[in-house]
């Protein structure tokens, strides 16, 4: 799937790139000719998929970094630019979550996801965005989720977060298109990731959620990829402030 679109010498950070979604999109960009900066606060976990990418004859660059400090942010953003002399694509996949009901969760657990999912983001690509109007071009993706439009039990704090990550991606590409960067999203719908295992490890929950799906099934991380590659690429060249909604149909119902 990703050899349709060609990123051969552009230059990606994606943000948890060290397992689940982030992974395959960092593994997805480097197939289709990037170097990618991964990064995450998991050093073993980054190594390993730059490794992998390395592996496969592509450029990597494993930089630990915490998304709450505002300091490593704009050092991941120096770091790529020493490294690799620009940046064209920023994948903000880092996410935080807490599966609590409105009453129990505590006030810092809100704090957390907001600074994680939002707050981050922001900052991220605003370092980012800097050099990108330098160079007149650029690509910032943000991965957001079905919870942004749904609101499901539990998990009021993650969909209130994304559904500001949707707006902020609207407000970066409204701001931000005069100096050429293109800022899209991708809300993934029900994934296999670490995040999900507590329904796809018990068969009878999955059967149960699945069965609420139109397509029947929960999605890999690799069916994540192809939207954020078309939004990364030229197909997407006349595209800006939306969001790809890859869920199996969920919004439908």
């Amino acid at each position: 799937m990703t050899v349709r679109f060609d990123l051969s010498g552009k230059v990606a950070i994606v943000t948890g790139g060290g397992r689940g979604i982030g992974r395959a999109i960092a593994l997805g960009l480097a197939k289709a000719g990037a170097a990618v900066v991964v990064a995450s606060r998991s050093a073993d976990q980054i190594n390993a998929v730059a490794d992998e990418i390395r592996a496969n004859g592509a450029r990597a660059l494993p930089l630990v970094t915490d998304l709450t400090d505002g300091a490593q942010l704009e050092r991941l953003a120096a770091e790529t630019v020493q490294q690799f002399g620009r940046i064209d694509i920023l994948v903000n996949n880092a996410a935080r979550s807490f599966m609590r009901s409105l009453m129990d969760l505590r006030e810092d657990g809100w704090d957390k996801v907001f600074d994680t999912n939002v707050k981050a983001v922001w900052l991220l690509s605003r370092a980012v965005a800097r050099q990108m109007m330098a160079q007149k071009s650029g690509r910032i993706i943000n991965i957001t989720t079905v919870g942004a439009e749904k609101a499901e039990l539990g998990m009021a704090a993650y969909g209130c977060s994304k559904a500001a990550l949707k707006m902020l991606t609207r407000c970066m590409a409204r701001e931000w298109a005069a100096f050429g960067i293109q800022v899209n999203a991708v809300g993934p719908g029900l994934t296999r990731t670490d995040f999900s295992k507590p329904i796809w490890s018990n068969p009878d929950i999955e059967k149960h959620v699945t069965a609420m799906l139109p397509m029947g099934r929960i999605g890999e991380p690799e069916e994540i990829v192809p939207a954020v590659l078309f939004l990364a690429s030229e197909a997407a060249s006349y595209m800006t402030g939306h969001t790809i909604y890859v869920d199996g149909g969920a919004l439908t119902t």
